[in-house]
């Protein structure tokens, strides 16, 4: 029996697991005038931007929503003439002049990766596509591991090269941004919003967040974590409150293929080119920056359970996970998490 579980396009290579309920957590003394809202799509998903105004406010809708087509512009692998996939389709050893948004954005994964010994890394996309989670479309069959074998040659952030401005690729590198470009999305739409004196706003894409400021009552924004449970229907696992900070949550248990009763993840290990087998189920990555949270929830998604728990704390990064056990789930959370827990 082959089974497809997919909830998103654009982002193939994470699906997060935050739900948005800013209706029904965010709290019944808050007037619908209190907070102004604007939402919409992009990058295959929604989004959501809400703010609390004052006098000075003043914000453009048509500039959120033309920074969210430039970013998409820049760094999708589903748009054929966006800078990214120009860049793909370059041969090895080629060098390029990067966009502002887009040498932003490799600096950081760059950093992320070599932080995290190359859990996150931006070059996965042939392994992504070849197991039928990226822009190629869905497989019903697993690759043979010569195949494996042979893109995998291809994969290792070491072989992008940053000079300034200018990229250069070593190999004929195929670079995936689908587990940071939502979170930067996020941090630039923040941006913007301070950029026109808002003090206090929540932004989402997808899933991914960045909270300032409190609420007109005084609280902090409340966001739901998704609970893993089988099925389509959704649950809440905790509720957290939060300011001043970005939240990414990375799970394995919304977009996979089934195949001979052998389930396969849409998160691959960078270093076995196959989907992770072990039992986290889901990471949530509290952040200063949403692509920061973003990048680290899917480092820690490819690490397990056991090794991103002990990175967390090394990294002094809060994180909560909810693990596999034999009968249900488990949840393991860094001491600092636990200070925004809603009980």
């Amino acid at each position: 029996m082959f089974v497809i579980r997919q909830a998103n396009k654009w982002p193939a290579a994470q699906l997060l697991a935050i739900l948005f309920l800013l209706v029904s957590i965010s709290g019944c003394q808050d007037k619908p005038q209190d907070i102004k809202a604007y939402q919409g799509i992009t990058m295959g998903t929604t989004f959501t931007v809400k703010w609390v105004p004052n006098q000075q406010e003043s914000v453009d809708t048509n500039a959120i929503n033309q920074a969210l087509v430039d970013i998409n512009q820049a760094m999708s692998t589903y748009i054929d003439d966006s800078e990214l996939s120009i860049i793909n389709r370059l041969p090895a050893n080629s060098s390029v002049e990067l966009s502002a948004q887009l040498y932003t954005i490799l600096v950081k994964a760059d950093e992320i990766s070599e932080k995290s010994s190359g859990a996150f890394d931006v070059t996965v996309g042939p392994l992504v596509n070849l197991w039928g989670f990226g822009p190629d479309g869905r497989i019903i069959k697993a690759p043979a591991q010569d195949q494996i074998d042979a893109i995998r040659e291809k994969i290792g952030f070491e072989f992008l090269q940053l000079n300034k401005r200018e990229l250069t690729k070593h190999k004929e590198s195929y670079i995936d941004l689908s587990a940071i470009a939502k979170g930067y999305g996020v941090d630039v739409i923040a941006t913007l919003l301070e950029s026109n004196g808002i003090s206090s706003y929540l932004v989402e894409i997808g899933g991914e967040l960045r909270a300032k400021g409190v609420k007109p009552d005084g609280s902090n924004w409340k966001i739901a974590i998704e609970s893993p449970s089988a099925g389509f229907d959704r649950a809440i696992q905790k509720v957290i409150a939060v300011k001043d900070i970005g939240i990414a949550t990375s799970g394995d248990y919304r977009n996979y293929f089934e195949e001979a009763g052998v389930r396969f993840s849409h998160t691959i290990d960078p270093n076995t080119g196959r989907p992770i087998t072990h039992r986290l189920a889901s990471v949530t990555v509290l952040m200063p920056t949403c692509a920061e949270a973003d990048a680290y929830a899917t480092a820690m998604m490819v690490m397990g359970e056991e090794s991103a728990f002990a990175f967390a704390i090394e990294n002094n990064i809060e994180a909560f996970f909810i693990v596999k056990a034999d009968q249900g789930f488990e949840e393991k959370m860094t001491p600092g998490f636990n200070h925004y827990l809603v009980q």
